[in-house]
């Protein structure tokens, strides 16, 4: 069975107090067995007190970004094996915000993928579409594209995510329909499969991202190549996050 994953992208949000508060929360009401594996991705200051916090707890950290140096004059950035060392086992990248706000390409996207699994961290790796493109019929071609960035390098998506984001989606409280979003997900399924090796293919987990709630994962989760969700603004609320993942026990998944 693929893993089901609820990963929770907080942005540029939170405060060290808020952070420990959500954290307490969401330990407070996790599932036991739990559904899913859960995911936290706070800001880069606040990883070392989320990974404090989730010490014995079936909670993953995550990092929003990462460099695709390994070290030098860089300044501001982050490195991969920095990540590591600070407990992250996930990290984005080409967050659909990193594309559109500070134009990272394909290609360096790729790059960081690399960097991230060079590292020993499990990148998840975002793709998606715009209202535009969509619109245009363009879906399958630009998400291929980004896909392909990646193949191009020589890498695989073994001991990777791919979380599809489509960016009209994203913050705008518009929701790709089940069927929509499981159309996507199929086919970058059965893209992979046909480029590289069907077992990763089958294996890999794809989330599904852009303004997923508690009243709507469900029905995005019961959908056969939906494998979770990676959650904004929800994320945020420790009930509205719990309530995402307990979506999982509807569908009749066990941990």
């Amino acid at each position: 069975m693929r893993k089901k994953i609820v990963a929770g992208n907080w942005k540029m949000n939170a405060s060290k107090v808020a952070a420990e508060r959500l954290v307490g929360g969401i330990i407070a009401g996790l599932p036991n067995p739990s559904p899913c594996q859960w995911v936290m991705i706070p800001p880069y200051p606040y990883l070392g007190c989320v990974d404090s916090a989730i010490q014995g707890h079936d909670i993953a950290l995550g990092a929003q970004d990462t460099s695709n140096e390994q070290a030098g004059a860089f300044t501001g950035e982050v490195s991969a094996d920095m990540l590591r060392d600070m407990g992250c086992q996930y990290v984005l990248v080409g967050h659909s915000e990193r594309r559109s706000l500070y134009g990272e390409s394909s290609e360096l996207v790729a790059q960081k993928f690399a960097a991230a699994k060079r590292a020993g961290l499990i990148p998840i790796l975002c793709v998606g579409e715009s209202l535009q493109q969509r619109e245009q019929e363009q879906t399958e071609q630009v998400v291929c594209q980004q896909l392909d960035a990646v193949l191009f390098l020589g890498e695989n998506f073994e001991n990777a995510v791919v979380a599809y984001e489509p960016v009209w989606a994203i913050g705008t409280g518009k929701t790709a329909s089940p069927e929509q979003a499981q159309g996507v997900h199929h086919m970058i399924r059965q893209y992979l499969s046909d480029k590289s090796q069907k077992s990763i293919a089958e294996s890999l987990s794809i989330l599904y991202g852009g303004s997923v709630k508690g009243d709507n994962a469900g029905d995005l989760f019961a959908m056969p190549d939906i494998d979770g969700g990676l959650i904004g603004g929800a994320s945020l609320k420790a009930d509205d996050f719990l309530a995402i993942g307990r979506s999982f026990i509807d569908q009749g998944v066990k941990a």
